[in-house]
């Protein structure tokens, strides 16, 4: 199977997400009722944006031709994948890499996430049975001749432990922030609403902090956030919720809340889910230059960074970590 061929079936699958296909929309209910944290909403925004964003002809044409991918991989490698499955389909551009590339892929799907990137890769297996020969999923990755791995900090030390004298990447925790200056319209507090709530802020392209000037008026902001406040009907939200409210309780800590997120002034990066940090900034050049030297930055959010609201919405070409993994492929 050619280059051609393969961006071939992959417009096919586009496609077969944006349908109204039974089947597909069987996978989805399946999916969500086996984790509670993919409501039907955030299944179709993730799987949608991959639609979309990934696979339409003419991104993959220039995606693979800046690349420089050739017509046909005459040295096909195996390369195991360990997906992460705090949001949907989180692991699906790894897979797209190797696939693209002309490699096999041996995935260790998430017991979170197993449902959707299954369903996908039969189906396109169905299709052309080659595509058959190019992946496998397994819960052991042995014999591999690269790794992609996604976790957290501590399962990371493991991860360099078993695949590190191998070509690998290893991903670690990562979150984004956003820097807000104070002169935000409703529109953009609006849209930042969705850096921070989108898929119940699990993911590392989710706002977990905000950076505000000193003096800041945060009632618009918090009136703003309200439109998300139908998450706090959700069992699992609503539980880290009042957990979260009760520690601050106990701990006679200052915060304030709309209903469905708690603002707290922390200096970390990272926040529990239900609550934003917050730091207040003097000079904002000398925020910003140290916020960009954070190894664990995925996103920063904010004018002259990425745009409001468009943290969740990932283009090709926006790596994880900021690892160019189809450069990483082609260097085997």
């Amino acid at each position: 199977m050619n280059l051609q061929h393969r961006i071939h079936l992959l417009i096919r699958l586009g496609e077969y997400i944006l349908s109204g296909n039974e089947q597909w929309r069987d996978i989805k209910e399946k999916a969500s009722k086996e984790n509670g944290w993919f409501i039907p909403g955030f299944i179709d925004l993730a799987t949608q944006n991959i639609a979309r964003s990934f696979l339409q002809k003419d991104i993959l044409e220039k995606w693979t031709k800046r690349s420089k991918l050739q017509t046909t991989n005459h040295k096909l490698k195996t390369v195991g994948i360990v997906m992460a499955g705090n949001i949907p389909l989180v692991g699906f551009h790894d897979w797209l890499c190797v696939f693209i590339s002309g490699n096999k892929a041996l995935i260790k799907p998430s017991t979170k996430d197993h449902v959707l990137i299954r369903h996908i890769l039969e189906t396109l297996g169905d299709w052309n049975t080659e595509v058959k020969s190019l992946f496998e999923f397994s819960e052991m990755l042995k014999g591999c001749d690269a790794y992609i791995a996604t976790g957290s900090n501590n399962s990371s030390r493991y991860f360099d432990y078993y695949f590190g004298k191998y070509p690998h990447i290893i991903r670690r925790n990562r979150t984004s922030v956003a820097i807000l200056t104070g002169d935000e319209t409703v529109n953009e507090l609006e849209q930042l609403a969705d850096d921070v709530y989108l898929y119940f802020g699990l993911g590392c392209r989710n706002v977990t902090k905000i950076y505000v000037p000193l003096n800041y008026d945060f009632i618009p902001m918090l009136t703003t956030f309200k439109k998300y406040n139908y998450l706090a009907d959700q069992d699992k939200y609503k539980n880290n919720y009042d957990y979260n409210l009760a520690l601050l309780l106990l701990n006679n800590k200052y915060y304030m809340t709309n209903g469905s997120i708690l603002l707290v002034e922390e200096p970390s990066l990272f926040s529990p889910i239900s609550q934003l940090n917050f730091e207040f900034y003097g000079a904002i050049n000398e925020m910003t230059d140290s916020l960009q030297k954070q190894e664990y930055l995925q996103c920063i959010v904010g004018k002259g960074f990425t745009p409001f609201g468009k943290s969740q919405y990932p283009a090709i070409t926006d790596y994880a970590d900021g690892v160019d993994t189809l450069h990483f492929l082609s260097g085997l």
